[in-house]
């Protein structure tokens, strides 16, 4: 690869232009509108309040993600949302709706329009007697193993700190208790939605089925989702933390990385290595996870015996363990994500990874890279079977392949790098699932995950077969496309 093959590609893949010229309707009279009509338990906030309530309302994890609205909503309940959504549709005014504000693809959850935070939804709701506990929209997961702690109990969640409820859920969610559990999708038993014609219904497996199944990956394309009901499962403490590893200890990392993805079966067992570029030089952040107050022999060893630059391992809270996790690193840098779906970590894919994260994190440096990284996320090949109905997201026939999802994340500081550095995580990918391919993977076709996939991947390649059902379900719930005045992945 070289740099002129680089610019080429960026000239191939344009970012597409999140930010209009005009709108339909002057989103500023939207904002007055709302404003009037919405009751005191919701407020609206404008740009001229440079701090506060704004600022934090429109401020996403990556600042590439940001936009400038014309002005925020924090609705309170769920009657002032269905007054918010129609107000917007009869006005044809853009819109955004943000949770906890992680996506890293821009236009995704912000807008020039009218946007929605949905903030006050923070509640954390637990039934002892169905073992179920419903949440919030706006809350983000350390919220919710905060709140849930006190009874013993847990949810299918997010796995580092900062991560938001809404978007993580409504994309899938791959999580530490994915082995035993699945996704997060596969433990939710109702949604509560505002449909786009503003009607206010709990969606369940039994009232709305094809409603259901869209929802649970079809992130937002149905409406806007204020509260989800997950099964809850017995939580003790965990064991586990992070490791760093600097570059001379990276061999003996690959090899421990590909035998445990390889050998090791305990469902409550899971890793995340991280392979990061920083400061001119590869390196590792090694998180390790028992769903227990310590492993069984040999499960972790092999990472433990290998020299490393620090430790942050001992038996502690679930909540603790999540945020030993250093994801607020690169907080408020430009940054996106891309993914590559493999069925296995061998050691001639853990050198692939390594040698992309040195090229890569060497060439952009030159265009503004303040890291660079490849997340590996080993799970067993059943994590796909735990589900009682089917879901948007993952596509999954009768016997699912077990695909494994890779995360690549860069981060930079120009924003005249932008197209630069998602032609980059293009090139990388593509050079990944190729090499995957030459060693007899199966995923050529592989579904993308929804969280990580940049924003021009087609949706075929994230929905697969279910795309025709996705869309037929989107037209008879949303014909006037309502939720097409939002970004995101569209049907």
């Amino acid at each position: 690869m070289h740099m002129a093959r680089l610019r080429k590609t960026c000239k191939a893949i344009a970012l597409a232009s999140f930010f209009s010229a005009t709108l339909a309707f002057d989103a500023s009279d939207a904002c007055t509108q709302i404003q009037q009509a919405v009751s005191s338990a919701s407020s609206v906030y404008y740009p001229l309040e440079l701090l506060g309530n704004y600022a934090a309302d429109i401020t996403h994890w990556a600042s590439s993600s940001t936009q400038a609205s014309a002005c925020t909503v924090e609705p309170g309940t769920a009657a002032d949302v269905s007054v918010i959504i129609q107000l917007l549709a009869s006005t044809n005014t853009s819109f955004a709706v943000k949770g906890g504000g992680h996506t890293a693809n821009p236009g995704f959850s912000s807008t020039t329009g009218v946007h929605i935070s949905m903030t006050r939804f923070s509640s954390v709701a637990y039934d002892a007697a169905s073992a179920t506990v419903t949440i919030g929209t706006g809350l983000v997961w350390d919220d919710v193993y905060e709140a849930l702690a006190p009874y013993g109990v847990n949810v299918v969640g997010g796995r580092v700190t900062g991560v938001g409820v809404a978007g993580f859920t409504l994309g899938g969610g791959y999580s530490y208790k994915t082995n035993q559990f699945g996704l997060t999708v596969d433990t939710i038993t109702a949604f509560e939605l505002v449909k786009p014609n503003g009607s206010i219904v709990s969606v369940t497996a039994a009232s709305e089925p094809d409603l259901f199944f869209g929802l649970k990956g079809g992130l937002n394309n149905f409406g806007i989702v204020t509260q989800f009901t997950l099964r809850t499962f017995p939580q003790g403490q965990v064991w586990g933390g992070l490791l760093t590893y600097t570059a001379t200890s990276i061999p003996a990392v690959n090899a421990a990385v590909a035998s445990f993805a390889a050998n090791v079966t305990d469902p409550k067992a899971a890793i995340i290595p991280a392979y990061n570029f920083l400061l001119g030089e590869p390196g590792v952040s090694h998180i390790m996870f028992y769903d227990g107050p310590s492993p069984p022999a040999g499960i972790f060893d092999d990472f433990l015996a290998i020299p490393h630059l620090t430790e942050d391992v001992s038996t502690r809270s679930f909540l603790s363990l999540v945020q030993s996790a250093p994801s607020n690193a690169t907080t408020g840098a430009r940054g996106a994500f891309h993914t590559v779906s493999l069925l296995e970590y061998s050691p001639a894919m853990m050198d692939a990874i390594l040698n992309e994260t040195i090229f890569w994190g060497a060439r952009l440096a030159l265009a503004g890279a303040t890291f660079i990284s490849y997340d590996i996320e080993p799970f067993l090949p059943t994590l796909y079977t735990h589900a009682t109905s089917p879901s948007a997201f993952p596509p999954r026939g009768p016997n699912p392949p077990g695909y494994l999802p890779l995360n690549l994340y860069y981060a930079w500081a120009p924003s005249t790098s932008d197209d630069l550095f998602h032609a980059a995580l293009h090139q990388s990918s593509d050079h990944l699932t190729q090499v995957a391919i030459s060693e007899g993977q199966a995923i050529a076709d592989a579904p993308l995950y929804t969280n990580y996939a940049l924003y021009d991947t087609p949706l075929e390649r994230i929905y697969g077969a279910n795309l025709p059902r996705l869309r037929t379900i989107k037209g008879e719930v949303d014909p006037g496309n309502v939720m097409g005045l939002a970004g995101g992945f569209k049907f």
